[in-house]
């Protein structure tokens, strides 16, 4: 069950815990507005759980992509990665994936100048990626701690 403020009892909306920078607010709670049942929550929750099951399984995908240089590749997971997590609201993830996809395409980080150097994208991608997989398990616990679940041991 989810807790509840004053303001929210007032307008409806759920009191979401502090996100942040991490979660924009205005989009989650479209997600959660599709729940049937405010206190089990069980359509956004499947919808978070089947991006976090779908994110480790990118992040795995882009780790091999990573591991064979293969930009195209990582720049088509950092696109998928994006939508996904646009969807929920997860600014820095949807953000640093929208990099990923702009290096992968030998592009700079705003996709707007090509960049000539294959190894330099590489090395952008290889950084970004660790701070994507460090942005999605703060989005991560704040969204656990939102639907109550215990923080899982890394």
């Amino acid at each position: 069950m989810a807790a509840r403020s004053e303001n929210a009892e007032s307008d409806g909306s759920p009191d979401l815990p502090d996100c942040g920078d991490a979660i924009d607010p205005t989009t989650f709670e479209q997600i959660l507005e599709m729940d049937d049942d405010e206190e089990e929550r069980e359509f956004s929750r499947s919808i978070v759980y089947g991006f976090f099951d779908q994110a480790e399984v990118t992040f795995t995908k882009m780790d091999a992509a990573l591991d064979t240089s293969d930009l195209p590749t990582l720049s088509s997971l950092g696109h998928f990665l994006k939508g996904s997590s646009a969807t929920l609201g997860l600014t820095k993830v949807k953000d640093s994936c929208e990099k990923i996809q702009h290096f992968g395409a030998m592009k700079d980080e705003n996709g707007t100048h090509d960049v000539t150097d294959r190894q330099r994208c590489l090395q952008l991608i290889r950084d970004t990626l660790k701070k994507v997989k460090v942005e999605y398990k703060e989005a991560e616990k704040i969204l656990k701690r939102f639907y109550h679940e215990p923080d899982m041991p890394q």
